[in-house]
């Protein structure tokens, strides 16, 4: 088999939450714990850090990466899912595992998968820990897939834990109450591993409490001892933070979510500098170059200036909460969103936080789980949002370009998949058969990620 014709396999052959979802889920770590057997617990012969939350994980799992590569150590990182190629989830110094690889680790493995019938995030996820330890990374960011305790991921026994935040997702497998979601990811809190909690509610707050005191892990709740005094968003991109022990930060990633996440990062590091892991540069450096560094996209990521062009992986009711509010404050003589969301989301909760002054391009993204986009419009109006139906991602954002002035603003998200269907499209080069796409001096800001280069 060839690469593509690898992917195809994986995809199919183990089910795949991105495609099928809720069906793909596997309740318990048995396949996992024999795929770990069969390569030799790969996951003991390098330092880890767990990464868990409902939103957040990505952005904290790829800047503490950046940040341990920013200290001169061979990182590994875990992440899912992927937004144009499958090997975004799996990198080393932001450089993505290659193709190779992958097909040979198929190719070998194949009929033993036959046999023990895995899921799609079982075979990454043990492809992942196999290929780190191959390549002697010295330490690796692995994030949660769902949830926690259930969660392939949790064989690891990792120096930090961190759970980002509680808010509500996957509620089919997690829990209907913030307190059971938080009990599901507080699973990977271990006994002796200090644990960061990035933020909580009234609710969550015990829970993670109890079950560190339970197991006799040291907790530290971000929140409490706020790192950030203040921030100012740049008009470049990024924000600047000012701290209370590392002094004045710029932080590339933007979005105004991220003043959460980078407090909940610095909490992290904090700890990584008491053990003489890494130093106060290395903070800097990391969070300041964590695209460059690793290849992160999707996070308030801009890919045009005239109109402003920002699309965004932000798919839940805890993302929306400040999506829309950054939404509008963007200054703007129109603000067009390009709108599209998968069948296991909170969509009316969703739909009530968005702008209702915007112009909505609704639409759909390939994955199988995307709600038809005539669906997604009849909805929307019961929200008073207003907008056409467009049966692919490129149709409906490059009718909002033909439309826009250079002084309108486009937003592209509501689905991690809607960003991967728009950045796979515009990697493809093939902008130019669209009527009018292409504005006059006005290139997209679109570079190449780390597989590509």
């Amino acid at each position: 088999m060839n690469y593509e014709e690898t992917i195809n396999y994986l995809f199919n052959i183990a089910p795949a939450f991105e495609r099928i979802g809720g069906s793909a889920y596997k309740d318990g770590l048995a396949n996992t714990i024999a795929l770990d057997c069969r390569y030799g617990h790969p996951h003991q012969h390098y330092k880890t850090i767990h990464v868990a939350g409902t939103n957040g994980k990505g952005s904290c799992s790829h800047t503490i990466a950046a940040i341990l590569q920013s200290a001169g150590y061979k990182v590994g990182l875990y992440t899912s899912p992927h937004l144009v190629d499958f090997r975004e989830r799996i990198k080393i110094n932001g450089t993505c595992i290659s193709e190779e690889y992958v097909v040979d680790f198929v190719e070998k493995e194949k009929d033993f998968f036959l046999t023990l019938t895995p899921s799609f995030f079982e075979v990454t996820t043990a492809l992942a820990f196999k290929f780190f330890a191959e390549q002697h990374v010295d330490y690796a960011v692995i994030e949660v897939g769902l949830g926690g305790r259930l969660d392939c991921t949790n064989i690891i026994q990792p120096e930090i834990a961190v759970i980002t935040n509680i808010s509500f997702d996957h509620t089919q497998f997690l829990g209907i109450t913030l307190a059971q979601i938080a009990s599901e990811k507080a699973g990977i809190i271990k006994s002796g591993v200090p644990v960061v909690i990035g933020e909580t509610t009234p609710e969550t707050r015990p829970v993670f409490a109890g079950k560190a005191m339970e197991v006799g892990a040291p907790i530290v709740f971000a929140e409490t001892n706020d790192e950030i005094v203040a921030v100012e968003e740049c008009n470049a991109g990024g924000i600047d933070y000012n701290t209370r022990h590392f002094g004045r930060i710029h932080g590339e990633l933007g979005g105004s979510y991220q003043r959460k996440n980078t407090n909940t990062i610095l909490a992290v590091a904090m700890l990584l500098k008491e053990r003489n892991v890494i130093e106060d540069k290395d903070i800097i450096a990391g969070l300041s170059s964590v695209v460059e560094l690793t290849g992160l996209e999707g996070r308030w990521q801009k890919l045009m200036d005239e109109p402003r062009i920002i699309c965004d992986t932000g798919h839940n009711v805890g993302g929306w909460q400040y999506l829309s509010r950054q939404i509008r404050r963007q200054k703007c003589r129109c603000c067009r969103i390009v709108f599209g969301m998968v069948d296991d989301k909170d969509v009316d909760g969703v739909m009530e936080l968005l702008p209702k002054d915007a112009i909505y391009y609704f639409t759909q993204a390939t994955t199988p789980r995307s709600i038809a986009s005539g669906d997604l419009q009849n909805k929307a109006m019961s929200h008073n949002l207003i907008g056409h139906a467009y049966a692919t991602v490129p149709q409906a954002y490059y009718e909002a370009l033909n439309q826009s002035s250079p002084d309108d603003f486009i937003f592209v998200g509501g689905s991690s998949y809607v960003v991967a269907d728009l950045l796979t499209y515009l990697r493809k080069g093939d902008c130019c058969h669209w009527p009018g796409a292409l504005k006059q001096n006005n290139k997209s800001a679109i570079t190449l990620n780390m597989c590509d280069r």
